[in-house]
């Protein structure tokens, strides 16, 4: 398990049925510009609050829809984008001689997901299986021999996770990696937190998993009882994981063992038996992430029965397949992780569901499709054009800083020199040709799909580390940068309007993309990106008085942030959100710079806004949008980034450019009289 890659957790929610009538795919993406003035509110005061000024008629025109837990600028996109996949995909199903193995591929199973009745037909079938092995449960191989088969399969609940990752010591080596898991709670909080809400969601949890066990042919006081065991043995294993801060340090995932130590570790678990069934490569050492949580595991191994731990897999085989089974299961997983954990009201479309899977398993296979169709060489040459001009001015920060020793200089120049940058798609798209996709046997294709990931996971141990792969698809609404590969990622979905605009003048292109290429190179120096070194290596390459110096100021951020209110009377949980804070911060000013001496700024206001002034509403309104109170209160808990609200107000309180810009004060909301800067 690749520790950055957990960290970009991008949340999943299950997509089911309920396709309104008037629902029809795209044949070509609408045009929202970068910057819109019908979406800014001028009854408000932007020294007071510049979010509300910015976005403030963006909720009023753009309400959340019934199926969604947020809507924002990047879920609206996402939304067309996908709408427009939906016509890609909608036209490969239906076959012909034309189609080219990927597009068989992606129509097929596009198809094979949209045939609810062979679905329904095929009931229980695609976990049975599953199910009678965990019947067949007796003894401790028996158990390895289970784990392996379902973790082969691809589902990676039952009880913790396998897989491989760049080594922390030699990045440009792959080694077999373990790490927590086992849990049907978003979080190990959920289990821990005692108020009001957390217990109420806890019962809700246990009703939840009572049905699906009923719905899989347990009685009714046996399901009550199951449901009760596995939250047991989640607890405990909850108990024994790192928090979401505690993760935020690499050092806290970084432990290497060899096999043999494993064993000693977790003689309950017959690692050999476990081993050998999944097909790993043979390897001596592994990185095991969380040791505490694998001495718990040992310890409800031995000390839990197994009619429990029996219950327990039931459970995370039928909670991982729910979304592939009968529409009763999707309805009741819709209920608990969509309705009562987000607050959604109406399940999304079918179509929907089927795109995201697609997108989901075979990302560079439709993704091959959209880049083709949508993504001219020109926005490639441009963002990288804009890339480059902010990492030039990323190297003329790092030379004027006059908090850091010149040593520390010369390593965080050789960092920034060695960032890949990659934009749009990979060089190289991924060859699925192995993998067998049917339009008449959504099990049978789910199966392939999971087994070719998980096989593809498992190849990589004892190779070299491959820098051109890319864990987004080229369709995806996001960036992300990997401090073990040093490279930052921009997928072409993220590289079009309203997001990145060609049409408009430069100020809020700067603002809007530029400030995301500035934010993903900043989090190479931020409070965990900061901690690896040019090669990818966890490596201290600071002294210690510029260590000293940087968590000063990363601390001025923290203790900024942790005054604002997320939702209730809940503050944002700033040692959370510091590494995207600081990012944020240091983007935005970067940005700023880069489009200052990019000889590009307009010499005349643009509709009553001057140049700066259009740069910080560009930056503001890619963040315009809502999001449901249920999925406030879960972001709070377990999302990396701030509320969308104090991304922008935060930021721009800290700038006394964006002050000179609308003439605020200092002393007035969005002007802070000691102002935060890292970069």
């Amino acid at each position: 398990m690749n520790f950055t890659r957990a960290l970009l957790f991008l949340s999943t929610v299950c997509l089911l049925r309920a396709q309104a009538p008037a629902e029809k795919p795209l044949t070509a993406l609408p045009y929202t510009p970068s910057l819109d003035l019908k979406f800014v509110d001028k009854t408000v005061d932007p020294c007071q609050n510049f979010y509300k000024y910015a976005c403030g008629n963006w909720n009023k025109l753009n309400p959340i829809p019934a199926d969604q837990s947020r809507w924002d600028v990047y879920s609206k996109l996402a939304d067309e984008n996908a709408r427009y996949l939906w016509g890609i995909l909608e036209q490969a199903s239906k076959g012909g001689a034309g189609r080219t193995p990927n597009e068989q591929k992606i129509g097929d199973f596009f198809g094979a997901c949209m045939n609810e009745p062979a679905i329904e037909t095929a009931g229980l079938k695609p976990i049975e299986a599953s199910l009678a092995r965990v019947a067949n449960l007796k003894t401790a191989p028996d158990v390895a021999a289970f784990i392996a088969a379902e973790h082969r399969g691809g589902v990676d609940d039952p009880l913790f996770d396998f897989g491989s990752q760049p080594d922390y010591d030699n990045s440009s080596q792959v080694i077999a990696d373990t790490g927590a898991g086992g849990l049907g709670l978003p979080d190990r909080d959920y289990y821990t937190k005692t108020d009001a809400r957390s217990q109420d969601i806890r019962a809700k949890y246990l009703d939840h998993m009572q049905t699906m066990l009923g719905m899989i042919g347990e009685s009714g006081p046996d399901a009550k009882t199951d449901a009760q065991a596995v939250m047991q043995i989640e607890t405990g294993l909850a108990k024994s994981s790192l928090t979401r801060v505690e993760m935020r340090d690499p050092y806290n995932l970084k432990h290497s063992f060899t096999v043999d130590q494993l064993r000693q570790l977790t003689p309950a678990f017959d690692w050999d038996t476990y081993l050998a069934q999944l097909g790993a490569p043979a390897f001596e050492r592994l990185n095991v992430d969380q040791p505490k949580f694998l001495t718990q595991m040992n310890q409800e191994l031995t000390n839990v029965n197994m009619a429990s731990w029996r219950a327990y897999y039931r459970w995370h085989i039928v909670h991982a397949y729910a979304r592939f089974l009968p529409a009763r299961f999707q309805q009741e997983n819709f209920n608990f992780y969509s309705k009562t954990l987000q607050g959604v009201p109406a399940m999304p479309p079918r179509w929907k569901q089927c795109e995201r899977m697609v997108d989901r398993y075979l990302g560079e296979a439709l993704g091959e499709v959209f880049v083709a169709r949508t993504f001219a060489p020109s926005t490639k040459a441009e963002a990288l054009k804009m890339t480059q001009q902010i990492e030039a001015e990323m190297g003329r920060d790092i030379k004027d800083l006059t908090w850091m020793s010149e040593a520390t200089k010369q390593q965080a120049l050789k960092k920034l020199a060695g960032v890949i940058n990659k934009i749009g798609y990979p060089n190289r798209w991924r060859d699925y040709s192995s993998v067998a996709i049917t339009p008449d046997n959504f099990g049978s294709d789910v199966d392939a799909v999971h087994v070719f990931a998980e096989r593809r996971e498992l190849n990589k141990i004892g190779k070299p580390v491959n820098r051109d792969e890319w864990y987004m698809t080229p369709p995806t609404i996001n960036a992300y940068y990997d401090p073990q590969t040093n490279d930052i990622n921009f997928p072409a979905g993220v590289l079009q309007p309203p997001l990145f605009d060609p049409k408009m003048d430069a100020a809020p292109n700067y603002g809007n993309t530029g400030a995301t290429i500035g934010h993903e190179l900043t989090h190479g120096f931020d409070d965990e990106g900061r901690q690896f070194d040019a090669a990818g290596n966890l490596k201290d390459w600071w002294t210690p008085a510029d260590a000293k110096a940087f968590e000063q100021r990363v601390s001025c951020v923290r203790n900024q942030y942790a005054q604002y209110i997320a939702v209730d009377d809940i503050h944002i949980n700033s040692s959370l959100t510091l590494g995207e804070d600081v990012a944020d911060l240091g983007g935005t000013l970067l940005a700023y710079i880069a489009w200052k001496h990019s000889a590009n700024e307009p010499p005349a206001p643009i509709d009553g806004y001057t140049p700066d002034q259009r740069f910080f509403v560009g930056m503001a309104q890619w963040a315009c949008g809502d999001e449901r109170i249920e999925t406030k209160r879960m972001h709070v808990i377990t999302d990396p980034h701030s509320p969308d609200e104090f991304r922008i107000n935060g930021v721009v309180a800290d700038l006394p450019e964006f002050g000179a810009a609308f003439g605020c004060k200092v002393g007035q909301p969005m002007m802070r009289e000691n102002a935060c800067r890292v970069w």
